[in-house]
């Protein structure tokens, strides 16, 4: 059977896409790649036409999972109190329960640093947001921001209560608020 000329390109993009959902949703770990081929109708041999390595794989799909994340943060950083509608979004009931499409800092980076491998996609994706949010309050609080909202959602998402995930993601949601309104009145 004769594929069109870009069909090996659109295979290599759809396992990047399911790969990043399982990695951001189920751990980098607990991805095999015999399943993940499984679940897009290949065959597990047919990866290495694609990857040289499963790390090769997590680094592109970081990578995919970060463009993901650039798109909505570009519309959310956009409004008119960018900071809240981050924040909000961020510490979101879908977030919450939708890890496999929500921001890969909190499963995978966690996962690789514990395994020591380091990404320049991590640091390009906490670079950018940083960037944003310290532009958006004129501060240099950026990291502290991120690293609060990132462990919050990791907490959140650990317990076995849901009223305390809930309220976790509450309680930060609302400090974090009071943190920027406080800033912008010190700014005025």
């Amino acid at each position: 059977m004769r594929y069109s000329s870009d069909h090996k390109a659109q295979t290599h993009q759809r396992i990047i896409k399911e790969a990043s959902v399982r990695f951001r949703r189920d751990g980098i770990g607990a991805t095999g790649l015999q399943p993940l081929m499984k679940a897009l109708n290949l065959t597990h041999g047919g990866f290495y036409a694609h990857f040289k390595s499963k790390d090769e794989l997590v680094e592109e799909a970081l990578q995919a999972a970060a463009a993901e994340l650039d798109a909505h943060c570009e519309m959310l950083f956009s409004q008119e109190r960018p900071l809240e509608a981050f924040v909000d979004s961020y510490l979101s009931e879908w977030h919450l329960t939708s890890p496999g499409e929500g921001c890969p800092l909190p499963t995978m980076s966690s996962e690789l640093g514990l395994r020591g491998q380091h990404s320049t996609t991590t640091d390009a994706v906490l670079a950018a947001r940083v960037r944003q949010i310290e532009t958006a309050q004129e501060d240099t609080q950026g990291l502290v921001m991120m690293s609060t909202l990132v462990g919050a959602l990791v907490l959140a998402r650990s317990v076995e209560d849901p009223a305390l995930a809930a309220r976790i993601m509450e309680v930060v949601r609302d400090s974090l608020k009071t943190q920027i309104a406080e800033n912008e009145k010190a700014d005025q």
